[in-house]
């Protein structure tokens, strides 16, 4: 009889993670002892996944508003500085914004309007066309937005996050002056000294600045680049994908963790003569149909993976094969009629008409999203994600 279960996500416990603990061994034998615990023998291909949280506790990946604030002054001069497009987040900003605004004499924030880049709404898109509002090219400052939108909240934090970012800004010490506009250009009248903080986007921010007239503009992966006064740093991301640890400090995104996978996938294979593939996780790639909250926060889902993730899916749409090459077939007549098509298929389907429909993206975006709801980001405990039979298909009895 056929194999009955496809793909299987199992959320693996981990004791909680502290600075200097060693991720290698901790993740390797979580592994194995869930292994023997719940009685699943580990296969070639199969996935472990680990939480991009755990690598940066263990490297001690930190950094205090004081940290950010140094470099913030040192780099854009302590005057004024704009803060563009950032996203509208107490865990992800806040923090962050506390230490540019004590690094800078006034902030001039501006958001974007009606929601952030990643789908956090200020204002409903429905009240904003009854107001005769146009996103595309009306300025608003602090004023005119509360004569029109009042004291919106949002509808699952509650947080007014115009009010919030103000007194964050102000409670840091700065002078706090906010706008209303989707066209970073905007800022320039204000000052030229800039912070792009939006995240997939941010390129095109700071090549639109530079070009009209930015004097410095810099983006959030350009500050925490070093270790300022021993604090923890990200060369390539800097505060991108940061995380509130406390009150007056953010966990960095981590940093060099391509040797941690890869150190992984070989005690795995020692220890079980099996070739694993492992990666770093962070945010899943995915919207929230009702909050409109497109998930990603983080610069990449996946800081570091081994070579195996490496592509995208290359797969045939079973129920086009039903219905189109193999419509008149049924039974085991139709089932051993797709099974040869699926050994037989391209190297590369793309193009291909029967592959239309698969989901046309990163095997670690993919991979890394599945990890990311398995794992939650509440109470769950379970920072290890170890996935079986996500490369097979339906010729694999």
């Amino acid at each position: 009889m056929s194999r009955m279960v496809g793909t299987i996500s199992r959320g693996v416990r981990a004791p909680i993670i502290r600075e200097g603990d060693n991720l290698r061994d901790i993740v390797t034998d979580a592994i194995l002892q869930a292994s023997e615990e719940d009685k699943f023998e580990i296969r070639d291909r199969d996935i472990v996944a680990m939480t991009e949280a755990i690598v940066a506790r263990a490297q001690g990946n930190y950094a205090s508003i004081d940290d950010i604030a140094a470099d913030v002054r040192a780099k854009l001069g302590g005057g004024t500085v704009g803060v563009v497009f950032p996203i509208l987040s107490r865990n992800r900003f806040s923090v962050c914004l506390k230490g540019i605004a004590k690094g800078a004499k006034k902030i001039v924030l501006m958001l974007s309007y009606p929601s952030d880049e990643v789908g956090n709404h200020l204002i409903s898109v429905d009240k904003m066309d009854e107001m005769g509002v146009d996103p595309y090219k009306d300025v608003l400052n602090e004023e005119k937005y509360r004569e029109l939108f009042g004291y919106e909240k949002h509808r699952f934090t509650g947080v007014d996050y115009v009010e919030y970012y103000k007194e964050l800004i102000e409670g840091s010490g700065a002078e706090a002056e906010i706008v209303f506009a989707n066209n970073p250009k905007e800022i320039l009248k204000f000052t030229k000294n800039i912070i792009c903080c939006d995240i997939h986007t941010r390129e095109r921010t700071k090549r639109l600045l530079k070009a009209n007239g930015g004097n410095v503009v810099l983006g959030l992966d350009d500050i925490m680049t070093s270790s300022v006064n021993g604090s923890g740093y990200n060369e390539k991301y800097g505060l991108l994908g940061t995380n509130k640890a406390t009150e007056n400090s953010v966990k960095l995104f981590p940093r060099d963790c391509q040797s941690l996978v890869e150190d992984i996938q070989k005690r795995l294979f020692e220890a079980t003569g099996k070739h694993v593939e492992v990666m770093v996780y962070g945010d899943g790639a995915f919207k929230d149909p009702v909050g409109k909250i497109w998930e990603l926060a983080d610069p990449v889902v996946s800081p570091a993976y081994t070579s195996g993730l490496e592509g995208t899916p290359n797969e045939i749409k079973l129920k086009y094969l039903a219905d189109n090459d193999f419509a008149e077939l049924s039974g085991d007549e139709l089932k051993d009629a797709i099974k040869q098509s699926i050994r037989k298929k391209d190297g590369d389907l793309k193009g291909n008409m029967v592959s239309q429909g698969t989901t046309p993206r990163r095997l670690t975006d993919l991979i890394g999203s599945l990890c990311d709801l398995t794992s939650g980001s509440g109470d769950k405990g379970t920072p290890i994600v170890f996935i079986q039979g996500y490369f097979d298909n339906y010729t694999n009895d």
